[in-house]
């Protein structure tokens, strides 16, 4: 018989934030930092430190000795345009305003020397590397407002170049503007994609709690309809002997008189403010019940039915003297265990047990209850409730806690599953009633 646990009461928890930095701003993650494996976590990183290692002498090398750019102005725009790669693992939008800018004075130093016609123009290859790196960063970080401006931003300064180029060069700015546009959207998309099915788990995720919160809710109130009948039994013995007190006690004083009127009085008071809250407590679609509520000496009958639906069930009673509430949560407890046998186990062979650890009128006794079943001999016929929406053990669990019992349920080696619960027939409200008088 599976179990689903206590749905945890609902908590949402707020979005986490990253640490501030000393200018107030929110502190942004690296790229791929929720990956759930390490080395998924640290590719960013590896790849904008392969770029960089890779580039930065490179350009050094082809726009001082291919284009005859002077070595130091070379240098400082190598280091422009490859360093920032780092910084676009964590924030790439600051980067591409490094890179794009000294890609584009790179271009225009580049005006200003003589090279030859077949090197490209106005970006080199390892430049066009970098940048396609840059913008692979960005989609995968920076929402789609962001990323139309950049592509908008590198197709103008492209095509303002192609105006101010020689016109014996190679120019390659469209293969730039197509390329990157490409990497742009994929890339965009892919986080768009991403950030959808992270939205739809946590969505799922709600959903699931609330429908354990409203699960347990609806085990509450039914809990509480119940108990209804058995406390409203209770205040009209009450009102009856308060009524008839006058009448059945001889030479009773005009002041006891006005006591036992006043107890009925405010007894009859009482049952009108439960009927209302009971009234409160049943929905649209739930029917008063004219019947009385099952108790301990029903276990029996109920055990009879699960024979006859083709259960073996071997019963051990209990004859003990219980409160009305405790009965009720025995039954009831006995009555969702072997529901559960009958839908998670289907033919297996169950026991249940009911027995007074000592006798019913003194402090201290408890009622224990246990069902175990077998191992299935047949597939069942629902399927495991894994979503922590099971009502049988979210009402057991219930009852056990209002009587301030203790209830055990898990697995067996052999397959099978156990319920074991020990209620106090003395409810704690009483003893604590008994110790205050004391």
């Amino acid at each position: 018989m599976p179990t689903s646990d206590e749905p945890a009461p609902l908590t949402l928890a707020a979005p986490k934030l990253e640490p501030m930095d000393s200018g107030g701003e929110q502190r942004p993650r690296a790229l791929l930092a929720d990956a759930s494996r390490r080395w998924v976590r640290l590719l960013p990183w590896g790849v904008a430190f392969v770029l960089c290692v890779a580039l930065l002498p490179t350009t050094i090398h082809v726009l001082g000795t291919d284009y005859g750019l002077n070595g130091g102005v070379a240098s400082a725009l190598a280091v422009a345009q490859t360093a920032p790669l780092l910084l676009a693992v964590v924030r790439p939008l600051r980067a591409w305003y490094v890179i794009f800018t000294a890609d584009v004075v790179g271009a225009l130093a580049l005006l200003a020397v003589d090279f030859e016609e077949r090197l490209l123009w106005p970006f080199p290859p390892m430049e066009i590397v970098g940048y396609v790196g840059l913008c692979i960063a960005l989609g995968l970080r920076e929402p789609r407002r962001t990323l139309v401006p950049v592509w908008l931003a590198t197709v103008g300064a492209g095509v303002g170049l192609e105006f101010a180029a020689p016109h014996d060069t190679n120019g390659n700015t469209t293969l730039l503007i197509v390329l990157s546009g490409a990497v742009l959207v994929l890339c965009g998309a892919l986080r768009e994609r991403y950030e959808a099915q992270r939205r739809l788990a946590e969505q799922e995720t709600i959903s699931e709690a609330e429908r354990g919160r409203r699960t347990l809710l609806e085990e509450r109130a039914r809990i509480a309809r119940e108990l209804h009948d058995v406390v409203a039994h209770h205040m009209s013995v009450i009102t009856v002997q308060a009524d008839t007190a006058a009448y059945r006690l001889d030479g009773l004083p005009p002041d006891v008189r006005e006591e036992f009127t006043s107890i009925a009085a405010t007894a009859r008071e009482s049952l009108g403010e439960m009927r209302r809250l009971l009234g409160v407590l049943r929905s649209e679609e739930t029917h008063g019940e004219l019947a009385p509520q099952p108790g301990l000496t029903q276990v029996g009958q109920l055990v009879d039915a699960t024979v006859r639906a083709g259960v073996p069930v071997e019963f051990t009673p209990c004859d003990a003297d219980v409160p009305e509430m405790v009965g009720l949560a025995a039954y009831r407890i006995v009555q969702e265990a072997l529901a559960n046998v009958v839908r998670h186990a289907p033919g297996a062979p169950a026991q249940v047990s009911v027995s007074a650890s000592k006798s019913a009128l003194g402090d201290g006794a408890r009622l224990t209850v246990l069902v175990v079943n077998g191992p299935s001999p047949a597939p069942p016929t629902a399927p495991f409730e894994e979503g922590r929406t099971g009502h049988g053990l979210v009402g057991m669990r219930e009852r056990v806690r209002l009587l301030g019992g203790e209830l055990d349920t898990g697995p067996l080696p052999d397959g099978g599953f156990r319920v074991a619960a020990r209620l106090p027939v003395t409810s704690p409200v009483a003893e604590d009633d008994r110790e205050g008088a004391a």
